[in-house]
This record gives C-alpha cells, sequence and structure tokens, in this order.
C-alpha cells in the first residue's frame, strides 16, 4: 500500500493484546508489511507458499489471517473502513438501505463436496457467494455457501445477521429470485421492506436496472481480484475473509485519493 494509504489504515486497525496490558508478545513483523503481503496474495492470486522473499514468512503471514479471521479482526477492520468512507462522502456511518444478490463462481479441486455444489441455472460446479451491499456499493454482509443453495434460503440466514448488526437497515432492493415467503418473513422478523427489482418482458437486450447494478458493480469489483476469481479455499470462512480484504483494498484507495 501507499503511503497515504498507510496513514489511513494505521489508525483503524485492531490493537493488539500486547498493547493494552492484555499479555502476549510483540508480533515480530510490522502489520504493514503483513498487510501489504495478504493483499498481494488477493490481488495476484497466488498459494501461500509463493509469497515473494520480500515479504514476511508465508506461515506467518497465514498465521496473522488466520488469527484475524478466527477472532473477526478482519471483519472489525472491514466495517471501519467502510464507516469511514461513508462519512467522506457526507453519508451517515449506519445505512438504512442495501441490495441483496449472489454469484456463484467455480470452486477449485481443494474445495471439498461437503462445501460445493452445482448451480443449474448457471450451470456452475462450485460455491456462491451472497452479498448485501449499501447504496455506494460498500458490503454490509457476506456468507459463502454451495452453489446449490437457494438464494432465498441464504438471504434468511444474510438478512437477519445484517439486520442485526445494522439496526437502521429499513429497505433492502433484490431481484425476482427473492420473491416468494421471503419478502413476508423479512417484514415480520426483521422489520425489513423487500423490494423486488424485476425486470420487464418488453426489454431486449442489456438493461440497467434500477439499484441492481449497485451489486453487481461490487462483483466486478471482487473479480479484479485474481484471488476470487474462482473459489480456492479449503473453508468457507475463509473463502469470506479473503471478500472482505478485498474490499478493504478498494476502500482504502478511495480513502486515499
Amino acid at each position: 500500500m501507499t503511503d497515504a494509504e498507510w496513514v489511513v489504515v494505521r489508525p483503524l486497525l485492531p490493537v493488539p493484546g500486547w498493547m493494552r496490558g492484555r499479555g502476549g508478545q510483540p508480533e515480530a513483523y510490522c502489520h504493514r508489511a503483513i498487510l501489504d503481503a495478504i493483499r498481494y496474495l488477493v490481488d495476484n492470486g497466488i498459494k501461500w507458499r509463493a509469497m515473494p522473499a520480500d515479504f514476511p514468512p508465508w506461515d506467518r503471514v497465514y498465521a496473522f489471517f488466520r488469527r484475524w479471521r478466527d477472532h473477526g479482526l478482519v471483519k472489525e477492520f472491514h466495517d471501519r473502513l467502510r464507516a469511514r468512507v461513508r462519512e467522506k462522502l457526507g453519508k451517515d456511518p449506519e445505512p438504512t438501505a442495501g441490495v441483496i444478490d449472489s454469484q456463484s463462481v467455480k470452486a477449485d479441486a481443494v474445495v471439498g463436496a461437503d462445501s460445493r455444489g452445482y448451480d443449474g441455472g448457471k450451470q456452475i460446479n462450485g460455491r456462491k457467494r451472497h452479498v448485501v451491499v449499501d447504496t455506494l456499493g460498500l458490503l454490509l454482509g457476506v456468507m459463502v455457501t454451495s452453489a446449490d443453495v437457494g438464494d432465498r434460503t441464504s438471504a434468511q440466514v444474510l438478512l437477519a445477521r445484517v439486520a442485526d448488526a445494522h439496526h437502521r437497515l429499513a429497505l433492502v432492493w433484490a431481484d425476482g429470485g427473492y420473491t416468494g415467503s421471503l419478502v413476508e418473513h423479512c417484514l415480520a422478523t426483521f422489520a425489513l421492506v423487500l423490494a423486488i427489482v424485476k425486470r420487464s418482458d418488453d426489454d431486449k437486450g442489456f438493461v440497467v436496472l434500477p439499484k441492481r447494478w449497485i451489486v453487481e458493480r461490487l462483483f466486478a469489483h471482487l473479480m479484479r481480484s485474481r484471488r476470487l476469481a474462482r473459489d480456492y479455499e479449503r473453508r468457507t470462512a475463509s473463502a469470506e475473509a479473503m471478500i472482505l480484504w478485498s474490499m478493504t483494498m478498494v476502500m482504502s484507495r478511495r480513502l486515499a485519493r
């Protein structure tokens, strides 16, 4: 990352336990070097063991990645960046509206049969990324499942998480795949209005649909990270963490402009 990015990022990093008097030893490597290594892996799609010699040893970088994943620190870091981006653009840190959608991607051979499936609609054997974004296209929630899991089934779990974390969220736009009992379920359970944006039968060819293009832009951002062009992670938690790391790069670059 550039010096301008580091100036923005450094105050938002979670403080290590040893600096707060909670015990433990100081970390052997600078956080900036570790973050650069993880960003390099996500952006260029390399293997962990192929980490260039300019960075700390790959096993130390992976240990950092795993610790931040398991303790929710990468999500905490991501959410702080999102709040800062929203404030910079004159928005309230807490969103009131969002967009939900899913993306099916092929899975690598290391992905086990217990977390992969076949999406008959997209004809893809792999995993599905379910996301909720705000009106700026910033990520509010992500959940990775096998590709054969339906959108409505996953949306109940994902929207429950997002509604619990963002109490001001009142409206979510979705496509026709989220119709049915999910609309009534969201209103009754989460006090959340699920508005369906459908494509007109009279439209032919490519048509930009209101609000739905916002989440499609996020998928475009993710596919620019080569590690996310295909799902290479053995665990769905690692796949979700990779998506969060990719979005931290997008947001830190916006803040450093």
